[in-house]
């Protein structure tokens, strides 16, 4: 897309009043983000010098807060002219920020009904008595609670769910459940697919931050719809809308009411709008409760900027000039060091280190990337792969995580090194959109079993409860080797195939072997029927017995 595209767009947007995101049924609409929707294709080259007009329009208005470029994508495109360059910085819509504190808008956004009762007061003992808790969580959230409650106001919803990753992942969009839920808002695998939040190799949408908030926000939109309720919606939200659907009907069956304090529920749902309504009450007023909240300012911390050629993630980190952990902290979905443009072709930088990539970039000598995708032809062994590509077999197996002895499927994508002929060209959209790794036991790697886990069972006790190796444990199953498991959760373990006895015997000692096999079973046959015997004279007689039967054996 060209800057005049980008920019113009933006501005329509701005002027038809579009804050952020779309309805909470419709699929994502150009806002302030809009290059979520660019395509890859056509695009100019990221090493030509950006034109002025790029870089003016990173430049801060008098008349605007710092930081309210957050409401356009930055794009470096050489073509553009001056007279496209119409920065929205300059808009009026910057200008209707009446307050710099966000904890203050939020409170004026509050809508829901307030709830009472032991739990809310449990939690907010909780709460009040972690003070540094709430300072990380805190300072975690500053990085994206503008975005969310932007994101809110739009969609007309109660400011209290921009709350709701609190009591979620504590902020944290690198958090994984033992359920496999994942990313700030929590999606487990199937509902974020449902909610088109890609995972594969190269990503995972469930820790984007603007999809993930933009999929939040819609189901918690369809949930409000189906129940008519919030307290009811949030309970769906961590407990499934086909659980409160039942319990609300056992209710009505049996005369009772059906609002959320009157269900039952698992104690995890039970306990999750009080933990909502006591940050809400923190929020409200903190010094209530003997804590001090850090100031949040309320304007965009991040800048949308959009990339048009794969790039590798140290390179970003180095041409923003920003500390690795930051850039994972606002770009945590990838799960590769490699940045595939036509599958994310934007990244998240604050305002100032947006402005320093971009010049940066004009700057750039040399590839942008030095990693690349391949798609196996037919299924090889790793040492055979690693062959092809040109890496060591250690190498492909730790970047692109296989375990010991399994083979790779015929149609998987691997990461591998970009070779001096693939600089100019970069992964096609079908790769960087449905790369799969799919991997097969090795002939002496076993056969694959599915054991149950305890509740929260670490890997290494699993491990060491199967009789594996805890780091194959974790591999096998695409965890962390410090992971827990849920109750009674599925367990993907690889157990060494062992042949049968009688197989095994007769392979090493033929007709003998057998013959010896059978005497031994006399033998054994013969002591049990002395030892039902009373006194000396039967003890001997089936001793002799036992000779006999070995003599006969052996002739």
């Amino acid at each position: 897309m060209r800057l005049s595209a980008a920019f113009g767009l933006a501005a329509a947007l701005l002027a038809a009043g579009c804050a952020t995101a779309p309805g909470p049924t419709d699929a994502p609409a150009p806002g302030p983000h809009a290059a979520a929707s660019a395509p890859a294709a056509a695009q100019p080259e990221l090493t030509s010098k950006p034109s002025e007009a790029a870089l003016k329009a990173l430049e801060p208005a008098a008349s605007a807060p710092a930081g309210a470029a957050d409401a356009a994508v930055i794009v470096a495109d050489p073509e553009a002219t001056p007279a496209s360059a119409t920065s929205p910085l300059q808009t009026p819509e910057s200008e209707q920020i009446a307050q710099s504190d966000l904890w203050d808008r939020i409170r004026r956004g509050f809508a829901m009904p307030d709830l009472e009762g032991d739990l809310v007061r449990n939690r907010e003992q909780y709460y009040a008595s972690r003070p540094d808790y709430m300072q990380r969580m805190t300072e975690r959230a500053s990085r994206y609670l503008f975005h969310i409650v932007e994101e809110v106001e739009y969609r007309g919803m109660p400011t209290e769910l921009a709350l709701l990753p609190f009591i979620e992942s504590a902020f944290n969009p690198q958090a994984m459940s033992v359920a496999k839920a994942s990313g700030m808002w929590q999606f487990i695998p199937s509902t974020g697919k449902h909610f088109d939040l890609t995972q594969n190799i190269f990503r995972d949408e469930r820790r984007d931050v603007l999809a993930s908030t933009r999929a939040a926000l819609d189901y918690l939109g369809k949930l409000y719809g189906m129940f008519g309720d919030w307290h009811l919606a949030l309970a769906a939200y961590n407990w499934g809308e086909g659980s409160v659907q039942r319990a609300i009907a056992r209710n009505k069956k049996a005369g009772r009411p059906t609002d959320y304090a009157s269900l039952r529920m698992p104690a995890e749902t039970r306990y999750y709008v009080p933990k909502l309504q006591a940050v809400k009450n923190i929020v409200g007023n903190p010094e209530s409760f003997g804590l001090s909240l850090s100031a949040i300012e309320n304007h965009p911390y991040f800048l949308t900027v959009a990339i048009q050629r794969d790039m590798d993630v140290d390179v970003a980190v180095e041409l923003a000039g920003l500390h690795k952990d930051e850039f994972r902290a606002l770009n945590p979905q990838m799960n590769k060091p490699v940045i595939l443009a036509a599958g994310t072709p934007q990244i998240l930088l604050p305002y100032d280190n947006a402005r320093r990539f971009i010049r940066n970039l004009g700057d750039h000598q040399g590839p942008l990337a030095s990693w690349t995708a391949w798609v196996v032809p037919s299924t090889m062994k790793a040492a055979d792969a690693a062959e092809r590509v040109g890496m060591t077999e250690s190498e492909l197996r730790e970047v692109n995580k296989i375990p010991p002895r399994m083979l790779i499927r015929a149609g998987s994508t691997l990461l591998v090194p970009r070779s001096e002929t693939q600089h100019a060209q970069d992964v096609s959209a079908e790769v960087a959109d449905n790369a799969v790794m799919s991997l097969a036991p090795e002939a002496s790697a076993g056969r694959r079993v599915v054991v149950r886990a305890r509740s929260r069972e670490s890997v290494t006790s699993l491990a060491r409860r199967i009789g594996v190796r805890a780091a194959d444990l974790a591999l096998w199953n695409g965890v962390s080797p410090s992971a827990r498991f849920a109750s009674g959760q599925r367990v993907v373990v690889y157990r060494a195939v062992k042949g049968k006895r009688s197989t095994a015997v007769a392979k090493s000692g033929g007709k003998n072997a057998k013959g010896s096999t059978r005497t031994a079973s006399k033998k054994k046959a013969g002591t049990r029927t002395a030892s039902r015997h009373n006194g000396k004279d039967s003890t001997k007689r089936a001793a002799a017995k036992t000779r006999v039967n070995v003599a006969k054996t052996q002739n």
